[in-house]
């Protein structure tokens, strides 16, 4: 089953009895050439690309509860690749060329939409800062604008221009950033899975590792012992729960990250804004709700709910920004656990267990990558060797002093 717009039409005037299941429900099969832990956007993707790209057989995905009931379904749905490093800017890069193209490759509508991003600059030295880190996206062949206070106040003059203590002096605009359907970009994926052979395995929790001789054999699930040739571990918060299965304790915590959205306001977002002087950013949905978010709850948890302090500290940042939208009401808030690594930085590597790899470590960052992570975790569990892209993403490289410290602020993953 292809989507198109005359399939849309045919069904309309047919009662819309066309339309089947996205994908298959299998039953798991005794071994897998490679078993994919976490049913979310990195999984999915991963093991789409692992079956397309690089001729992947016997690929199933293992999914404790449903299909993208994780953090993929949990985000505020932006895309970027303004990054500074070079360990991560030429692999958001790639992700961003990866969603200009998906929906083509997979047949599926998962909204992208390239709307923009703007950084506010409130200070001259963080003027310095993004003039840096737009040259730096220049280099690894992103786009960037330097934009300066009437610009900005041109594109959007209801922000606080006014305020002594937070003044706007400018931006930093991506014009190829923007937003995408969460859930759509998941569906897109497992559909697209699904009809390459890949079996996806929902309500299958893995409960252990069977290891023999520094060698992973397969896992053990709440549906039974499955072998398998490679596994690749890709949870988010829940990674090192999952990874202590294995006898791994991992360089990362876990905390709970609230997203928000208000009541459906007439359109007067049209790309997305983030607050220099505090962590707020917001865009507006299709539906006109403002979709915003903020800081992590700052202690460790696996509690996908929020607080009262955080949605106090998000709400101050969204008023400072802009008073206008002080009588709208916040429709709902929700959370998703991020699994924080020491340099805020992610990690796609081999374990030093044979056939066991891990993709972690994605802070606020791990939606915009998800094309990218399951691209670069495939050609890891394809080749054995990192992607070109990925390089820096070692689960080593706190040991040996090779961080990714993309916001300079040390090991303290609250901070990140």
């Amino acid at each position: 089953m292809r989507f198109s717009g005359f399939r849309v039409i045919k069904e309309a005037l047919t009662g819309y009895k066309g339309w089947g299941p996205l994908w298959r429900n299998p039953e798991p099969q005794p071994s897998y050439d490679y078993i994919i832990v976490g049913g979310g956007g990195h999984g999915l993707a991963t093991a789409y690309h692992l079956a397309k790209v690089f001729g992947g057989k016997r690929i199933a995905v293992l999914e404790r509860g449903w299909l993208g009931q994780g953090n993929i379904g949990r985000n505020t749905t932006i895309i970027r690749s303004n990054y500074l490093l070079p360990g991560n800017e030429p692999f958001y890069e790639f992700s961003m060329k990866l969603w200009e193209n998906m929906e083509q490759e997979f047949n599926f509508n998962a909204m992208v939409s390239q709307r923009g991003i703007l950084n506010l600059i409130h200070t001259d030295g963080q003027r310095d800062a993004y003039r840096r880190r737009g040259n730096a996206m220049r280099f690894a062949g992103a786009d960037s604008e330097l934009l300066d206070h009437e610009q900005v106040r041109a594109m959007y003059p209801w922000l606080n221009f006014e305020n002594a203590r937070f003044p706007i002096k400018g931006g930093l605009m991506q014009r190829r950033a923007g937003t995408a359907r969460h859930d759509g970009v998941a569906w897109g994926y497992a559909r697209g899975a699904d009809l390459l052979g890949v079996d996806l395995i929902q309500n299958c929790e893995v409960t252990g590792f069977r290891i023999e001789n520094g060698k992973v054999l397969g896992v053990e699930t709440s549906r039974g012992y499955i072998g398998a040739g490679k596994v690749g571990v890709a949870v988010a918060g829940m990674s090192g729960k999952v990874m202590a299965k294995a006898g791994m304790r991992l360089p990362i915590e876990t905390h709970v990250l609230q997203a928000f959205v208000s009541e459906g306001l007439k359109p007067f977002i049209d790309g997305v804004i983030t607050f220099g002087a505090g962590h707020f950013y917001v865009s507006q949905s299709d539906k006109g709700g403002l979709v915003f978010g903020g800081d992590i709850d700052g202690y460790n948890s696996y509690a996908q709910r929020g607080n009262l302090p955080v949605i106090e500290d998000v709400a101050e940042g969204g008023m400072a920004l802009m008073p206008a939208i002080g009588r709208a009401r916040l429709l709902r808030a929700w959370g998703g656990i991020m699994d924080m690594s020491m340099d805020g930085s992610p990690i796609i590597d081999r374990t030093p267990i044979e056939g066991l790899y891990l993709n972690a470590g994605w802070c606020y960052g791990g939606f915009k990558a998800t094309p990218a992570s399951g691209y670069a975790f495939a050609h890891l569990l394809a080749t054995d060797r990192p992607h070109e892209t990925a390089r820096f993403m070692r689960l080593d490289r706190f040991e040996r002093g090779y961080v990714i410290d993309e916001k300079g602020v040390g090991a303290q993953p609250n901070l990140h």
